[in-house]
């Protein structure tokens, strides 16, 4: 008797604790859907990452090596071929991303959180005032960016225009950098957004 009790004990904890891989599992499953979006964004920017660097470079060297009449046709060929790049790798990267999300992210969020913590993390995650919040994520972001560049323009152009002028000085070439920008690009949404 004392060992059928001892079996149904321990073949109860064993149930319960397959609930429990269950229901961990399932909310995990959850917040990954739930953060698709962010995991997408963030896929974006890794495909975008290159080609916008390569853009900036080519710029750089149009301005220098190829001819005022021809920069803009060149530049426009450019564009296309950064286009063309882009929707080339992002479907690779993104379906990548999405797929070891759950080996990756899914992992840290079932060896760190309980399963009533990932309860209250998914009720977080669909509350809608939180959802509108970060719907709102970039037009604050854009809001303080512009508010910054404002007010620290006057202060951080001349910084820009010294160190533009050592970094020359080092190369040996002119100062014909444009000016500090004037705006920023939001930073890409991590996955964890």
């Amino acid at each position: 008797m004392k060992k059928l009790i001892i079996v149904a004990l321990l073949a109860a904890s064993f149930g319960a604790g397959a609930q429990t891989a269950g229901g961990k599992k399932d909310l995990i499953a959850k917040i990954l859907q739930i953060q698709q979006p962010a995991i997408e964004a963030m896929s974006r920017g890794m495909a975008e990452q290159p080609a916008m660097v390569l853009l900036q470079r080519a710029g750089s060297v149009m301005q220098q090596r190829v001819p005022p009449e021809k920069r803009e046709a060149m530049g426009k060929e450019i564009q296309a071929d950064a286009r063309k790049y882009v929707d080339e790798v992002l479907p690779l990267i993104r379906d990548r991303a999405v797929k070891l999300a759950p080996t990756t992210v899914g992992t840290l969020l079932d060896e760190r959180f309980t399963e009533d913590e990932l309860k209250q993390l998914v009720s977080v995650l669909e509350n809608p005032a939180y959802r509108k919040y970060q719907q709102m994520d970039g037009e604050m972001t854009r809001s303080l960016q512009a508010k910054l560049v404002n007010e620290l323009k006057a202060t951080l152009e001349p910084k820009f225009k010294t160190f533009e002028l050592a970094v020359a000085g080092r190369l040996g070439i002119p100062a014909t950098a444009p000016a500090a920008p004037t705006t920023a690009r939001p930073p890409a949404k991590a996955a964890s957004n």
